[in-house]
């Protein structure tokens, strides 16, 4: 059954319903020329995943997106590349979780050894379907160890919810006046169905349900938007200590419901209406007053809105969105999720 269902995962099948049947999986989900143009602006000769709009730095998020677009691109080189690096410059815990900042300027380049919870969940994700696609068991059990210590030291239970902190540090009820807090763009809903095959457990199936839910609950403001940092002591407000805003953590959430299989048509149009600017850009928001703080008119978050119409309304992209040409790290990475998810899922968008 693991096989089958990460074969069916990696042939576009993001998030795996009770009645759904796996298949083999096919050709790449993202084009060689694709991949190449990113991993040239991107990746370094060390393996590392470089954010080139923050510093230059590495981060175990950055790192998990390598490891997962180089599978749907079926590089097998690149991905051992960056599990190289991953594995001996950020597995640094004794937890088994992933330190989440690597800087090339300091010594030692580790500097803040707590874990990004997405970061391993992406990391754990790709360990795995690598592991099926291409009949490595070592990747499979890698990604077994830190999808556990995730369930072990990220996962909670709080007021009958499950939920994913942030890190293991620093957000929970008791590290916080306001704790528990949540960043609800790190629900990464089409890995769950994976990491429950490499570390089976009721609580993926409970996280799952209970973001999908929680996102549907999270609405500030005039633009009724989650926040990018969301405090759950009570009812839900946007966290101390954070900008009260709909950000640049928070607009990829539309994204990973479209790849995890949520179809809510009232709720994928809610985001793709709230967070729409001037000339089909996409924009993040003060959540108090519902004022725009920035058009975002790259190509690679435009995607996101233009995704949304595709599963909403079946409306074809347009062709600049169309065409990958790398910008910065992180919309580019965005923009290849989201073509590989169309390729995928809405061939008859492209």
């Amino acid at each position: 059954m693991m096989g089958k269902l990460l074969a069916a995962l990696l042939a576009g099948i993001f998030y795996l319903g009770p009645h759904t049947v796996p298949a083999k999986a096919q050709q790449p989900m993202i084009t060689t020329e694709a991949w190449q143009t990113y991993k040239i602006k991107f990746l370094d000769p060390g393996g590392r995943i470089v954010d080139d709009g923050n510093g230059n730095i590495s981060h175990s998020e950055g790192q998990g997106y390598g490891l997962l677009l180089s599978v749907l691109a079926g590089s097998q080189a690149d991905f051992a590349l960056i599990w190289t690096f991953t594995r001996t410059e950020l597995l640094l815990r004794d937890d088994g979780l992933a330190a989440w900042k690597w800087s090339p300027g300091t010594k030692p380049h580790v500097t803040d050894i707590n874990n990004a919870s997405d970061g391993d969940i992406l990391i754990a994700y790709a360990l795995g379907l690598a592991g099926q696609q291409w009949s490595r068991s070592d990747y499979t059990s890698a990604g077994a160890a830190i999808a556990r210590a995730i369930l072990a030291r990220t996962v909670v239970e709080s007021n009958g919810r499950t939920l994913l902190l942030p890190g293991a540090a620093g957000f929970s009820a008791s590290d916080r006046e306001d704790g528990p807090v949540i960043n609800p763009s790190y629900w990464i809903f089409e890995a769950f169905p994976v990491l429950d095959q490499l570390a089976p457990s009721p609580t993926w199936g409970k996280l799952r349900d209970d973001g999908v839910a929680l996102i549907n609950e999270l609405r500030f403001g005039p633009k009724q938007l989650p926040a990018d940092w969301v405090s759950l002591k009570t009812s839900p407000k946007p966290a101390s200590g954070f900008p009260a805003e709909y950000g640049y953590n928070a607009l990829r959430i539309p994204l990973y419901l479209a790849r995890g299989g949520v179809t809510d048509r009232q709720l994928l149009s809610r985001f793709r209406q709230a967070a729409s600017g001037a000339n089909g850009a996409i924009t993040t928001v003060d959540l108090l007053s519902g004022t725009t703080r920035t058009n975002l008119s790259d190509q690679g978050y435009r995607i996101v809105n233009h995704i949304l119409a595709c599963v909403v309304d079946k409306t074809v992209l347009p062709a600049d969105v169309k065409q990958f040409t790398p910008t910065l790290y992180y919309p580019s990475t965005l923009h290849l999720l989201g073509l590989s998810f169309v390729a995928a899922k809405h061939p008859e968008c492209l």
